[in-house]
């Protein structure tokens, strides 16, 4: 099995058992903060850090160039989006009517602070391509990274706008979306990649079990 392959099957593993029930509208709006707050805290506020300490580890320019369009992107939004993507991803609790403030100090719940551990370790200390490979495929990759290589392979699935589950089920408005539209718009040591993004994919199912039980789901199975 040669390299990308291995990676694309770890990115297969990244499904969150109980994603569906988030997107079904079975978590009770007055729990929906919960998710959000803890995605900010575990990674949306500070991705465009992320992404910037694996471009001044980079050696490679030409990776490096990539690295930067996305930092620059992340950070100001002025490729696609037109505002950092942190900022727009606050239009969602905005949206929905939710105290900002609260964002101002969330306490991360255990499997969450060592998911975020992770991430801050494998960006900072694990060399440049482990870094590169978490912030670019696997912290906003889903499990249909293969169509990118394979066009008989599941497309990541793309309904219109007005059937995203934050307006159908919580009645966001579509102008809060706006870093939904954005993202759709826009030789490494393969070992300790590798062993990085099965790292990954565990501390993220985790992580992701914590805030269910938090919302008021059971437990998935493993």
């Amino acid at each position: 099995m040669d390299f990308v392959e291995r990676l694309l099957a770890v990115m297969e593993r990244k499904v969150d058992p109980n994603w569906p029930r988030f997107t079904g509208g079975f978590v009770r709006k007055d729990r929906l903060h919960v998710h959000l707050e803890q995605e900010w805290e575990v990674y949306v506020r500070d991705f465009p850090v992320m992404v910037g300490r694996a471009y001044v580890q980079c050696p490679i320019a030409a990776v490096r160039r990539e690295l930067a369009e996305n930092l620059y992107e992340e950070e100001t939004g002025g490729l696609h989006a037109g505002r950092p993507h942190p900022e727009l991803f606050l239009e969602y609790p905005r949206g929905l009517g939710f105290d900002l403030t609260r964002f101002d100090h969330v306490t991360l719940l255990p499997a969450a602070a060592a998911y975020r551990a992770f991430l801050d370790d494998a960006t900072q200390r694990r060399g440049w391509s482990v870094a590169a490979a978490i912030v670019t495929l696997f912290v906003e990759g889903t499990p249909h990274e293969r169509a990118l290589f394979d066009p008989k392979a599941e497309p990541r699935p793309e309904p219109p706008l007005e059937q995203h589950p934050l307006v159908v089920h919580y009645g966001l408005p579509l102008a809060s979306l706006a870093l939904t539209k954005a993202h759709r718009g826009v030789e490494i040591e393969h070992g300790a990649v590798l062993d990085a993004m099965r790292e990954a994919v565990r501390t993220w199912k985790d992580y992701r079990d914590d805030v269910a039980i938090l919302c008021g789901l059971s437990r998935s199975a493993a």
